[in-house]
């Protein structure tokens, strides 16, 4: 973890950060779904904890990186006279904003879940293949993780909020996100291969579904550096982003294949991890 933090620390800019934390996460991704080439199938029961362990560190993620630390934020403008709203007001329009955001996102991109059938795509009709629809609904759970990711590198810049928001649990948000990936990659190139394309074919779709993160992750870093009273909003904006996810999709999809105990222990470690990973950090 040292050496980790030491990294970051040797970056002068927040962008290169958050560019360099997304790649993480993108690449986690990539090591999930190179497991393609180790199995012939997979597991439900292990794909179903594996997604209520991503359920559990993105809620976690959402209040210890995101929620507490949008909080502290208002708090500080108060104190310096640059605001006066009530402490819980700009965080509370932030999330609601995200929920909203990605429910827009999720009515107007055609998309299917995991473990859905064709009849089942969401959004717009399309011609689109499974193959292709089931990346696309990966892809938009995963802007709100490069989102959070950009924002919390963003913060370290702003010397009104040095004892918000610290490198530590910027880093901790990025490490979290780059574990919960790894399932993530592999439960997008299990299906790819069982449609009947090779296993580089695969992989190749299994990890294009996170190169929206590195992306994310500097639009996120440069907004907040850009206009940095935004900062309660950005990061609240981001926790409702992921909640909306984990609450229409994540868990949802966890819970669909009978497994529900295992589900709901994979979060439970999950939210255990994230959290360890902020206060150990942060």
């Amino acid at each position: 973890m040292t050496s980790i933090l030491e990294f970051f620390q040797s970056q002068t800019s927040p962008i290169l950060q958050a560019l360099y934390a997304g790649l993480f996460t993108w690449i986690m991704t990539a090591i999930g779904a190179a497991l393609v080439f180790l199995f012939k199938g997979s597991n439900r029961k292990v794909l179903d904890m594996a997604l209520g362990f991503t359920g559990g560190v993105m809620i976690a993620a959402s209040f210890w990186s995101l929620i507490a630390p949008a909080i502290d934020a208002v708090e500080v403008q108060n104190e310096l006279g640059q605001s006066t709203m009530p402490s819980f007001l700009p965080p509370a329009i932030g999330f609601f904003i995200g929920a909203l955001f990605m429910f827009i996102l999720d009515k107007a991109i055609p998309h299917l879940h995991i473990f859905g059938k064709m009849k089942e795509a969401e959004g717009p009709k399309t011609d689109l293949k499974k193959t292709s629809l089931l990346v696309l609904a990966i892809a938009i759970h995963n802007i709100p993780e490069g989102l959070a990711v950009g924002v919390a590198f963003g913060a370290l810049v702003i010397p009104e909020f040095a004892n918000v928001y610290t490198l530590g649990a910027a880093v901790a948000l990025g490490i979290g996100i780059g574990i919960q990936n790894f399932p993530e990659g592999f439960a997008v190139s299990m299906p790819v291969r069982r449609a009947g394309f090779s296993r580089t074919k695969s992989w190749i779709w299994g990890q294009l579904s996170a190169i929206v993160e590195p992306i994310f992750a500097v639009i996120g870093a440069a907004l907040v550096i850009l206009v940095w009273p935004i900062l309660p909003y950005a990061l609240s904006f981001a926790a409702g982003a992921m909640i909306f996810i984990v609450v229409e999709e994540v868990i949802p999809e966890s819970q669909r294949g009978g497994n529900t105990d295992l589900a709901t222990m994979g979060l439970i470690a999950g939210f255990v991890v994230m959290m360890s990973l902020d206060v150990y950090l942060g």
